[in-house]
């Protein structure tokens, strides 16, 4: 049987949706029912457990994937791959002191990009690298602890990063064992941020890696 490409070592799948509440709940449904589809078991064959420090993992048919899982009020997403850990994160897009934010807890040469643009850009913007840097913090299994937030994270090119094409993981700068990225989406409502983390590789392979983000309705975790 040929392997399903979510399951493939250099392919991370992301998937989200919107919801009115219980999104916990939902989140958790909608990642076991994934990994038994990318699996090709039934959804009783594998469990969410999660270690001592809180990442998650499955149990049972589905110890092969690393996983992450994230909600926040009315949304949710979670990210499956093989073979290195990974990480996501959700926000909801609103209005933030964004450039006060930035200057208290992000690195200067980010704080300074958040400063530099239009004042209505700012809050996606702090929120887009906030993401990012709550993902590597999943992905390397320590949260923002150990100076999560001064770890910089890859700026983009332009704003709003992409024009429309699918972000790419680019390595930390200074890290290149770990890569982010970070994408808008639901027409800019929420912020949705990934990270993987290929440390134990001799030859970590985080360039060729291929992100896949997508929407689901709420048949995936109804």
């Amino acid at each position: 049987m040929d392997r399903h490409p979510g399951t493939a070592p250099d392919t991370v799948t992301v998937l989200w949706c919107t919801t009115d509440g219980d999104e916990r709940r939902k989140a958790h449904t909608l990642l076991v029912r994934t990994a038994a589809d990318m699996l090709d078991v039934p959804p009783s064959e594998l469990w969410l457990a999660h270690e001592e420090g809180g990442r998650p993992f499955l149990g049972g048919a589905g110890g092969a994937l690393e996983v992450s899982v994230t909600h926040a009020r009315g949304a949710l997403a979670v990210a499956l791959t093989s073979g290195s850990p990974v990480g996501v994160d959700v926000e909801v897009v609103r209005r933030l002191r964004a450039e006060a934010l930035a200057r208290a807890w992000l690195a200067p040469v980010e704080a300074d990009w958040v400063a530099g643009l239009l004042e209505e850009d700012r809050s996606a913007a702090f929120l887009w690298l906030w993401t990012q840097k709550e993902s590597v913090g999943k992905a390397l299994g320590r949260g923002l602890r150990q100076g999560g937030m001064s770890r910089r994270v890859p700026l983009p090119e332009s704003w709003p990063p992409g024009d429309g094409a699918p972000p790419v993981l680019h390595p930390l700068p200074g890290h290149r064992e770990t890569a982010s990225a970070a994408t808008v989406v639901g027409g800019g409502r929420l912020v949705i941020g990934v990270a993987r983390h290929d440390g134990h590789r001799p030859e970590p392979r985080l360039g060729g890696t291929d992100l896949r983000v997508h929407q689901v309705g709420p048949g995936a975790y109804g």
